[in-house]
């Protein structure tokens, strides 16, 4: 089965950095886009970052919010997402979520084909910044 796996949040002082990755393993055909999406406390579940897929580029799009101070970005090889975050304000503390329009595999005899899109999540990693 797909599955996506965050890590790297933590606690960390207001202007400081934190890098978050998303692995994503399992019997994949394509990935159309991935993107990172946060929950702050009480509050309901907000896009951060998103990066298309196409070829060997990707385009990227962010919040208003978070322009400037993060970067999205993926290692293909790896199989890996990236969420870089600096000057982190204590207004981004929230649960961060990966997130991954995938194409899963499918097969048909002996033939692996594309099966039908779906959107995928991960389990969430807690960013805390403190004042």
């Amino acid at each position: 089965q797909v599955q996506l796996v965050e890590s790297g949040g933590g606690l960390v002082q207001a202007g400081g950095s934190l890098r978050l990755s998303c692995v994503v393993s399992g019997n994949i055909f394509k990935i159309n886009s991935m993107a990172w999406y946060r929950q702050p406390p009480g509050k309901q579940r907000e896009l951060v970052a998103e990066i298309t897929i196409g070829g060997n580029i990707g385009n990227t799009n962010y919040a208003d919010s978070v322009k400037g101070r993060f970067t999205i970005s993926r290692d293909s090889a790896k199989s890996t997402m990236y969420l870089q975050m600096s000057s982190l304000k204590p207004e981004d503390t929230a649960v961060y979520y990966c997130n991954a329009e995938i194409h899963p595999a499918q097969t048909m005899g002996t033939i692996r084909v594309r099966g039908p899109p779906n959107a995928y999540w991960g389990q969430g990693t807690q960013v805390t910044v403190s004042s």
